[in-house]
């Protein structure tokens, strides 16, 4: 049910990420992705200097001299947002969870989609589907999205990104720039990732909390697992556990951005506490001057 509290901050976000698109990343999205599909037009009969690697064979046997296809670029790209919302995305150590900075990150890459004249759809999801937004244009459709993302209540806790990615596989036919927005406290997910990033151009916003690398000094503390439940008590001043927490936390980070690195995919680190503008315009440009 929308309150007039959830009303207030999605129209806050409209606003503070419309300017920020304005300002920005209108024009950074538009050279990166605009033009990076082909589609079929129309065959005509070859003429010399054509590229004999778009001969269309099928209809040069049938009036006996070659024909070659003519591609032109996608005018209409597909964004697909898909929000983690498991137990862990509600943390937050300053003044934002990482589900309120998904929301944002995602009213700035649907406003970007919806001024170049893109469809946007949105993938909620937990241990299980949520929900599923297909892609659409329109201001009134990238506020629901907004809306979804801060407010949606799922039944799941847990994370299972190997399902989501599964869902979206089958799910959106069309080749589709994938935003994965999630924190990324799973496995599992290793293979089903580099499927998904053949077939689409899949780029990864992992959201990070400092509080989650470091284990400050409080003593003998309880702390709950957001996702499973199950409670621990931890004595945070002991060396020996604070040395193991953080090589695990390390060694996770370092093994995902090496599955990114090795299946050829975008990574986009956000930390809760700082501002998000300064890696996405990085990408952008990067991605810029890769092309």
């Amino acid at each position: 049910m929308l309150t007039k509290e959830i009303i207030k901050q999605v129209r806050q976000i409209e606003i503070r990420t419309k300017g920020l698109v304005n300002q920005v990343f209108s024009g950074e999205y538009h050279s990166v992705f605009k033009g990076r599909g082909m589609e079929f037009s129309e065959v005509r009969e070859y003429q010399f200097g054509d590229d004999i690697r778009n001969i269309d064979w099928n209809v040069t046997a049938r009036f006996g001299h070659p024909f070659i296809k003519i591609f032109e670029e996608e005018r209409e790209l597909t964004v697909i947002l898909m929000a983690d919302l498991s137990g862990s995305l509600i943390f937050g150590s300053v003044d934002k969870t990482k589900q309120q900075i998904a929301a944002e990150l995602s009213a700035i890459l649907a406003f970007s989609a919806l001024k170049n004249n893109d469809k946007v759809g949105l993938i909620l999801f937990t241990d299980k589907i949520e929900k599923f937004v297909p892609p659409r244009k329109g201001r009134k459709h990238v506020l629901r999205i907004i809306r979804e993302v801060l407010s949606f209540e799922p039944e799941g806790k847990s994370t299972n990104l190997k399902s989501a990615l599964e869902y979206m596989n089958n799910a959106i036919k069309k080749r589709s720039i994938v935003f994965l927005l999630s924190d990324f406290m799973d496995s599992g997910y290793e293979k089903i990732l580099r499927i998904v990033g053949k077939r689409h151009d899949l780029i990864g916003i992992v959201l990070n909390d400092k509080r989650e690398d470091e284990i400050p000094d409080m003593g003998l503390v309880k702390f709950v697992d957001a996702e499973t439940g199950n409670e621990r008590w931890i004595d945070t001043g002991d060396k020996r556990t604070k040395f193991l927490f953080t090589q695990m936390r390390e060694r996770n980070k370092a093994s995902r951005k090496s599955l990114f690195i090795s299946s050829r995919l975008d990574s986009i680190e956000i930390q809760t506490g700082e501002n998000y503008i300064k890696p996405l315009v990085q990408f952008f440009r990067l991605r810029e001057r890769r092309w």
